[in-house]
């Protein structure tokens, strides 16, 4: 089992048809993230923006880009402090640290902070992307990952099991990959996190689990190297 973890989980994943935030999905979340923690596993989340806005997508539409995924940003420390707030529900410590200094919401990102409260077993939470314009929460997951030394990143993916080399809900014939490695990835022009995110973490040897975070005790099996999805290595 690995030692230290960090979930990236979409923006998308917390939300339901009827709502950006969705109380079912958080809690049902929380329940299983306090089943990771009591394994002893050290976790760090990652949690992206796109239920309220994507910054690329306005920016296409006209928005300066910075200023959009600025915007971004914002959400995606609603949905950390969302998680947050779920977790604590579940009575499981944790910190809401954000790359944007906003210092009565949050802490600061520290490096050295973020460690801490990991090796005291907090549940880590990093919102606000990289606090730079122009990089996606793939690439903060990456970075943050690298930062901390975790052992792998696991890709929490709404309604998908893997990697597969076309859209499996456009085509039924689309085949998934079990394992594939960064060069793989890169060559083949898979989507499954941005060019800069995949050599980051080709450059640092972490390794990445895909999977379908919709199917319950998925998480902790993906913690377990249990979870049917897809593993990218070097």
């Amino acid at each position: 089992m690995y030692k230290r973890v960090l979930l990236k989980l979409s923006g998308e994943a917390l939300s339901s048809d009827e709502n950006a935030l969705e109380p079912k999905v958080l809690k049902r979340l929380a329940k299983e993230l306090k089943k990771v923690k009591e394994t002893g596993v050290e976790l760090a989340i990652v949690v992206g923006g796109g239920n309220f806005i994507r910054g690329k997508m306005m920016a296409e539409m006209g928005m300066n880009r910075s200023q959009a995924d600025y915007m971004g940003m914002l959400g995606t420390v609603i949905n950390a402090l969302a998680v947050q707030n779920a977790l604590e529900q579940e009575d499981v410590d944790t910190r809401v640290q954000t790359a944007v200094e906003m210092q009565k919401v949050a802490e600061p990102y520290i490096l050295r902070r973020a460690l801490r409260h990991l090796e005291k077993g907090r549940i880590v939470i990093f919102g606000a992307g990289t606090g730079s314009p122009y990089f996606s929460t793939d690439t903060t997951a990456a970075l943050r990952a690298s930062e901390i030394d975790a052992d792998v990143i696991l890709m929490a993916k709404n309604g998908v099991d893997g990697v597969y080399d076309s859209d499996p809900k456009k085509n039924p014939e689309a085949k998934k990959f079990d394992h594939l490695s960064y060069m793989d990835v890169l060559n083949k022009g898979l989507q499954v996190m941005d060019s800069t995110a995949i050599s980051m973490c080709m450059d640092n040897d972490i390794d990445l689990v895909v999977f379908n975070m919709n199917e319950e005790g998925n998480i902790l099996k993906a913690v377990e190297q249990k979870v049917n999805g897809t593993v990218i290595s070097r």
